[in-house]
């Protein structure tokens, strides 16, 4: 099965709950206001957000009347709120050093381990860091995977310092000529220290060993929490500097709007989306496809005719 493929599936929940709705809506030539409240109140019942579905409508009625159809206009609409001005790291000298961050529960430590495997089918030499110190079934989660991967294994086990742990996992990367390092970070602490405070730690330890890592930080927000993911990632954000989210369980009870709220509320893109528990059902985020993925299936054209 194809990345679009797995992606429409995994967005079918989202996509026949509430998108279908909005479809069946814009099926017709002229939009009138009552139509366009309804749409409105599905976009923000959809996790999008009141501002940013406001937004969305706005440009809808500006727009519409440019295009053969209104699902044209809101299909371009959508896709230009996710695309972002944003440029890959470029790292002349590896390793590439990524921190994912995140509370617990979000799937942080399983995505870590797909991601090494999306890294090691390219080609690269691998290292996962076990700074999540404070969960010890996060130490031996993460060691399975890099068996699972053939990735190299750092760490200090349960209870060690977190800073520590990285500094070890990206001096050695570098020693060894190793291409990337990711770094699990706790979402949690179980101790007197504040967990801003110790993923600030982490990534002033690393600057030691390479002054510009990390190069990426990777914010991990599960789909279904809906609006309460934004809440989460502002408090990451006054911490650290995020450079790009990875929104799990979209396959869930997640609405799929959130994609379109996290983009626009915090000026951060979505690079990676988990839809489904597979191995491989975490994708490098394609906005045109997203937005194809629900509001322009085969089976809702058929459905509607």
């Amino acid at each position: 099965m194809g990345i679009f493929s797995k992606m429409k599936l995994g967005l079918k929940k989202t996509r026949e709950s509430i998108f279908k709705q909005v479809r069946k809506l814009l099926k017709f030539k002229k939009l009138d206001e009552e139509t366009l409240e309804e749409i409105e109140e599905l976009l923000i019942t959809s996790d999008m957000g009141v501002e940013t579905a406001s937004d969305v409508i706005e440009q809808l009625k500006e727009k519409s009347g440019d295009y053969d159809s209104p699902i044209e206009a809101l299909k371009d609409i959508l896709n230009d709120l996710l695309k972002m001005n944003h440029t890959e790291p470029i790292v002349e000298n590896p390793p590439l050093v990524i921190s994912v961050v995140g509370v617990n529960g979000t799937g942080k430590t399983t995505t870590i381990g797909k991601l090494s495997k999306l890294f090691v089918e390219q080609g690269n030499r691998v290292v996962l860091a076990a700074c999540d110190t404070f969960r010890a079934a996060a130490v031996e989660q993460l060691r399975l995977w890099s068996e699972r991967m053939g990735a190299d294994f750092i760490s200090q086990g349960q209870g060690a310092d977190p800073a520590a742990v990285a500094f070890d996992a990206v001096s050695h990367a570098k020693s060894k000529s190793k291409d990337i390092v990711i770094i699990d970070t706790a979402g949690r602490l179980h101790t007197k220290h504040n967990l801003m405070e110790e993923l600030k730690k982490i990534h002033r330890v690393v600057k030691k060993v390479i002054p510009e890592a990390p190069h990426e930080v990777l914010l991990v927000i599960d789909a279904t929490t809906g609006q309460n993911g934004l809440v989460q990632a502002k408090k990451f954000m006054d911490a650290v500097e995020i450079t790009g989210i990875v929104l799990t369980k979209l396959d869930g009870t997640a609405k799929g709007g959130i994609v379109f709220a996290i983009v626009k509320e915090l000026g951060i893109p979505v690079k990676y989306i988990g839809v489904g528990e597979a191995i491989d059902d975490l994708k490098p985020f394609d906005a045109a496809e997203f937005v194809e993925a629900l509001l322009g299936t085969e089976e809702l054209e058929e459905n509607e005719v």
